[in-house]
């Protein structure tokens, strides 16, 4: 497949506005609400929209005690907390990426429950300190790759999901996990918009699921979740795009049949159901064969390499015969 890149007069290859103008977008309007606050600016409704993205970034701020796991440390750079806290993808909130940061104020990340379903034997629903309960915490940098062509390195705080599927023992029916986020548009202003078909939905398989590098994730950099980024749970699956961390979790559902996901069902052409991060496979709209780390030397940095499964090679015996340009 002929993939059209993006050069200028003198043949240098440039980002997609894809890349940059929700940057650019985010940079102007810090700019303009810093400017509001110091009072350059009047009027009660901006000075409330500065409010809510102070919240928004600061109200889950509670520490999370958890043990580095050295299988899952990283010499790479980590991500800047502010870069990974004001760039985000999390559709609920908005569209452009500095909408979570300024939106995710009115998310109620307490009390919460996680209802756990389907083909199981032991069906339950757990509150938020169950869950934190549950398994030692373990901080674990990951890489997370955006579909988007954009990549971060964060270190998060969970355990893998395995530990809790273990404990609600699938059945012989069950080949799949389904993820179900809150659907609530008094606490979610972004589930006014058609762009998607609401709740959002993801899904696993179950050998996916119960791989040690799926992450079930309450935190990052030693605290619980920001609203922005999925409070107060949410998975994370880092050999896959980041769309399939489904963030703000109310249920999850064990099933027979491979779950209708969010994306797939939006875009069935762009986004297959297992998603996995592949420079093989391009999206319609560009490559994903090279990639670039957000908060690194700006936005004309080097573009890196993307990695087949974004490096976690553990997984590749997931997909043993399996052609990944057809599933992809």
């Amino acid at each position: 497949m002929l993939v059209k890149r993006n050069h200028n007069h003198n043949g240098i290859d440039l980002p997609f506005s894809s890349e940059i103008t929700p940057r650019a977008v985010f940079e102007s309007r810090r700019g303009f609400i810093r400017q509001m606050a110091l009072g350059s600016i009047a009027g009660s409704a901006l000075f409330e929209m500065a409010n809510r993205e102070v919240f928004a970034q600061s109200a889950s701020s509670q520490k999370l005690i958890g043990v580095a796991n050295p299988a899952y440390a990283s010499i790479e750079k980590k991500t800047s907390y502010k870069d990974a806290t004001t760039y985000n993808n999390f559709y609920e909130f908005g569209t452009d990426k500095a909408d979570p940061a300024v939106n995710a104020g009115s998310l109620k990340p307490r009390p919460w429950t996680v209802s756990i379903e389907g083909e199981i034997k032991k069906p339950m629903t757990l509150d938020l300190d169950s869950l934190l309960k549950l398994a030692p915490i373990e901080e674990r940098i990951y890489r997370l790759r955006c579909v988007e062509g954009w990549s971060m390195v964060i270190p998060w705080m969970g355990y893998s999901l395995a530990q809790l599927i273990k404990k609600v023992e699938p059945n012989s029916n069950a080949r799949f996990v389904e993820f179900i986020t809150l659907d609530d548009k008094k606490q979610m202003p972004g589930l006014r918009s058609s762009v998607l078909q609401w709740p959002y939905v993801e899904g696993l398989r179950l050998d996916e699921a119960m791989h040690p590098l799926t992450l079930l994730t309450l935190g990052m950099y030693g605290e619980v979740l920001p609203n922005q980024n999925g409070a107060p749970v949410r998975i994370v699956v880092p050999w896959k795009y980041g769309f399939k961390s489904a963030k703000s979790i109310v249920k999850i559902r064990f099933t027979k049949e491979q779950p209708r996901t969010a994306w797939n069902v939006s875009a069935p052409n762009e986004y297959g159901f297992y998603s996995n991060v592949n420079p093989e496979v391009d999206h319609p709209r560009w490559s994903q064969a090279t990639e670039r780390r957000i908060g690194e030397d700006g936005l004309f940095a080097r573009k890196r390499k993307t990695l087949m499964f974004n490096g976690y090679n553990e997984v590749a015996s997931l997909y043993t015969g399996m052609d990944l340009k057809k599933y992809f």
